[in-house]
C-alpha cells in the first residue's frame, strides 16, 4: 500500500537544500536581512548533515538555537512562515506571550511541544494518505458501484421454465454485467451529477475539558470520551463527485495505522522539529509590574525544554534534545542580555535584523513573488481593471511609508499595507462598475490620495 517506514519519514522530512539555495528561496519573499537568512540556512542544513551521521554521533550533536532581534515589521515572522513551507519538517510558530508559569491561568509552555507532535501527525497523515490514495480510490469506486447498482433485497426463486432461453442467466450475472457497465460510465465521468444516498459515520460531539494543569494529566481525556461515547450514523444524499471524495477519505483513513503514524510523528518531531518562539522579549521582567513573577516563570519553564527534556503527550513521551528553537523579538524596551543568563546560553547564535530604509520599501513593493502590488493587480484584474504601478508611483509610496514610520510608531513593512489600502480605497470601491479600465499609479495619483493626510501629522497617526 505504499506505507512509509519511520526512517523514510525522517529522511523525507529533512530539507536537503544547500545554504545558498535556502537563502535564494527566502530572497523570493523577503527583502534584505542577509545575516538572518544565512544563520537560518546554516541551521537547517545542519539538520540534514546530522541525519547522515551514525546514530552514536548523531545523538551527541545538539542544534544551535537562534535568537533574532530586530524592530517590528522587518521580516522575523515572515522568515518563520517561509521556513515552515521550505523545511518539510514538523514546525510550529508560537507567541511567548500566550504562556504563563505553571500554576497561573494560561497555556503551559510544554504545550508548544505537544503542538509540534500534532503538527507532525498531521503532516505524516497527509503523506500516508497520498501513499494509499490509489488503493483508497479503488475501494471507494467499489462502494460507489454498490450504491449505483444495489444488491436486490430478494431473488426470484421460481424455477426456470423448460427450454427457457434465459435459463442459464441468473440475477447475479445480470447484476454483474450492469455493474461493469456502470463502472465504465463512472470512469468516463458520465455519472458525476447522479445522486446517491449512503450512511456516514459521525463521532459524538467532543467533550471540552479545560482548566489549569489539565494539559499535564496522564490520561488522554478526549480519546477516552471518544471510545466511551457511541458513534452515530447519518444518511446523506450527494452527487457522485461529492460522494467519491468522502468515500475515498474514509477508505484512506481505514488503510492508515494511527499507532504507527503517532510513533513516526514523535521520531520526526524529536529529530527534525522546529519551534519558532515569537515575542520572546515580552517575557523579560521589568520592575514594578505585577506580571513579572509569571514572566520570569515562563523563562524558567522554557529552560529545560530548550536544553532538553521529556514532555508527555497523549501519543507518548517526546524528547526535546534535538528540536531546533528559533526565538525572535523586537526588544524595544529590553535587550537580549536582560533574559535570564541560563536562557541566553540556550541560544548561542544571535542575529540582529536591521531597520528598513526607503530603498528596502521600494524593493518590498516590487521584488517579492507575493508583493503587495502584485496582489492588488491580481485582485482588480478579476474586475477586468488593469492596474499599472509606475516607478515614480512606487517611489512615492515608499517615501510616504518611510516618512510615516519616522514621524509615528515604526512598524516596518506593515506600514505599506495601510498605505496601499488607503491609496487604492476609491479604486477598490469603484472597480466593479468600471469596464475594462486601466489605472496608472504614478506620483501625481499617490500625492493626490495621500499628501493631505501625511501633511496633517495628527491625522496621519489615525489614518496611516
Amino acid at each position: 500500500m505504499g506505507e512509509l517506514n519511520a526512517l523514510d519519514c525522517l529522511h523525507q522530512n529533512v530539507c536537503s537544500l544547500t545554504p545558498r539555495e535556502i537563502v535564494a528561496e527566502l530572497d523570493r519573499y523577503i527583502v534584505g536581512q542577509d545575516d538572518a537568512k544565512r544563520a537560518i540556512a546554516i541551521a537547517v542544513r545542519n539538520r540534514w548533515r546530522r541525519s547522515r551521521l551514525t546514530p552514536e554521533l548523531r545523538a551527541e550533536i545538539a542544534p544551535k538555537n537562534i535568537l533574532m532581534a530586530g524592530p517590528t515589521g522587518v521580516g522575523k515572522t515572515e522568515i518563520a512562515r517561509r521556513l515552515a513551507k521550505l523545511t518539510n519538517a514538523p514546525f510550529v510558530k508560537v507567541e511567548a506571550t500566550k504562556y504563563t508559569e505553571v500554576g497561573y491561568y494560561g497555556r503551559d509552555v510544554e504545550s508548544m511541544v505537544r503542538d509540534l507532535v500534532e503538527n507532525a501527525i498531521s503532516m505524516l497523515r497527509s503523506q500516508q494518505r497520498a501513499a494509499v490514495r490509489e488503493e483508497a480510490s479503488h475501494r471507494a469506486e467499489e462502494r460507489l458501484l454498490d450504491l449505483l447498482v444495489p444488491q436486490p433485497r430478494h431473488l426470484d426463486i421460481t424455477p426456470p421454465q423448460e427450454n427457457d432461453p434465459t435459463e442459464g442467466e441468473d440475477l447475479a450475472s445480470r447484476r454483474s454485467r450492469t455493474r461493469e457497465k456502470m463502472r465504465g460510465m463512472l470512469r468516463e465521468g458520465l455519472l458525476e451529477d447522479r445522486q446517491v444516498e449512503f450512511t456516514i459515520e459521525q463521532r459524538s460531539a467532543p467533550v471540552m475539558v479545560g482548566g489549569v494543569g489539565l494539559e499535564n494529566m496522564d490520561i488522554d481525556l478526549q480519546g477516552m470520551f471518544e471510545r466511551i461515547l457511541p458513534k452515530t450514523t447519518k444518511r446523506r444524499s450527494m452527487t457522485v463527485t461529492q460522494a467519491r471524495q468522502v468515500l475515498t477519505d474514509e477508505e484512506a483513513d481505514k488503510l492508515i495505522d494511527d499507532d504507527k503514524i503517532a510513533s513516526q510523528a514523535i521520531a520526526a518531531a524529536e529529530n527534525n522539529g522546529i519551534i519558532f518562539i515569537d515575542e520572546i522579549d515580552k517575557v523579560i521582567a521589568s520592575e514594578g509590574k505585577s506580571a513579572d513573577v509569571s514572566r520570569q516563570g515562563v523563562q524558567r519553564d522554557l529552560l529545560p525544554i530548550v536544553e532538553g527534556t521529556s514532555v508527555q503527550t497523549k501519543h507518548g513521551y517526546i524528547k526535546t534534545d534535538h528540536i531546533l528553537f528559533i526565538a525572535a523579538g523586537a526588544f524595544h524596551k529590553g535587550k537580549p542580555s536582560e533574559l535570564m543568563p541560563e536562557l541566553q546560553g540556550r541560544f548561542p547564535i544571535r542575529v540582529e535584523l536591521s531597520e528598513l530604509s526607503r530603498e528596502h520599501f521600494v524593493r518590498i513593493l516590487t521584488e517579492p513573488q507575493n508583493s503587495l502590488t502584485r496582489q492588488y493587480q491580481a485582485l482588480l484584474a478579476v474586475e477586468n481593471v488593469e492596474v499599472e504601478f509606475a516607478p515614480g508611483g512606487i517611489q512615492r509610496i515608499a517615501d510616504y511609508g518611510f516618512t510615516t514610520n519616522q514621524s509615528t510608531q515604526n512598524i516596518g513593512a506593515r506600514r505599506l499595507y495601510t498605505i496601499l489600502e488607503k491609496l487604492l480605497e476609491d479604486l477598490n470601491f469603484e472597480a466593479a462598475e468600471m469596464s475594462n479600465g486601466k489605472v496608472v499609479i504614478n506620483e501625481a495619483y499617490v500625492d493626490n490620495c495621500l499628501k493631505k493626510i501625511c501633511d496633517d501629522e495628527d491625522l496621519s497617526r489615525f489614518i496611516l
